[in-house]
């Protein structure tokens, strides 16, 4: 079933793509035009055009991914002991990495530095990555796992601190494998992913009975005074792709009974412990 999942999802976001809808829209309406339907091609056109043009006067995607990064902030107070920092994969640039023989990393890449930050106030905790190659059919024998490996110890994250988890290929997959790697099936564990992602990784460490305290990074939105009107169209779909395949996950997360919210939020005292100061601590 789980592989079933999958696959759909992947064709599926095929097709949903902000991006991938408006090449369909612009193929087939200059198709249409070239063999002299002309007002079936305006059918496909227009919405292009006025999608274009929206893109290039509104923020659209900060008015998207914004909800979701404010759904759950970094914690005021961080707990004086956990069982370990949970880091999930999509930081990797698998492919580059692999063209040009060194370890590369994407947009995703402040989940390390969110890691390694919190690795050096938790000297004694476990570092447990979680996440595998969720591509259809690039395989060249490297995994995101293997290069998570190298760039924790990059990092200065001692090899013996890490747990790398690396079967899963989607967000319900991380936390159900990370059921068999967690040192404590009941502790407690920090989680560390883009800000976007949160609230859809949050559902469902509950649903897998997780408990977790939510450390979000990678911020992409813009807000107030930060907002104009500069033509960004690039920018801007760069954060509307995420925005939307994320609102659509969690839609689709929700019916198929992976989170038991649609729009899960963070608990507030998820951690009974002693606290101190997260800001002053982590710097």
């Amino acid at each position: 079933m789980e592989q079933v999942f999958f696959v759909l999802s992947k064709l599926a976001w095929a097709l949903l793509s902000p991006f991938m809808m408006l090449n369909l829209f612009l193929v087939f309406g200059t198709l249409f035009l070239l063999f002299g339907y002309r007002t079936i091609a305006l059918r496909f056109l227009l919405p292009a055009l006025v999608f274009s043009l929206s893109l290039m006067i509104f923020p659209i995607g900060d008015w998207l991914i914004h909800p979701l990064e404010a759904r759950i902030s970094q914690p005021q107070q961080l707990p004086e002991n956990i069982d370990g920092i949970i880091v999930l994969g999509g930081g990797e640039d698998i492919k580059t990495t692999i063209s040009w023989q060194q370890p590369q990393v994407g947009q995703a890449s402040d989940r390390y530095f969110g890691a390694a930050l919190l690795a050096k106030k938790y000297p004694d905790s476990p570092i447990i990555f979680t996440g595998g190659s969720n591509l259809l059919r690039f395989d060249a024998g490297a995994t995101p796992a293997e290069l998570s490996h190298q760039l924790l110890t990059m990092m200065g994250i001692d090899e013996e601190r890490l747990i790398i988890e690396s079967q899963s290929r989607n967000t319900y997959e991380n936390f159900q494998r990370l059921k068999t790697v967690i040192p404590k099936r009941n502790g407690q564990y920090l989680l560390v992913t883009s800000a976007y992602h949160m609230p859809r990784s949050v559902g469902i460490a509950e649903k897998q009975g997780i408990k977790v305290l939510p450390y979000p990074v990678d911020y992409r939105s813009q807000t107030g005074e930060s907002r104009q009107l500069d033509f960004a169209v690039f920018e801007q779909l760069e954060k509307l792709e995420p925005a939307w395949r994320e609102w659509v996950g969690l839609t689709a997360y929700f019916i198929t009974r992976k989170t038991s919210q649609w729009f899960p939020e963070g608990p507030s005292d998820r951690f009974v412990e002693t606290t101190t100061d997260a800001q002053a601590d982590i710097r």
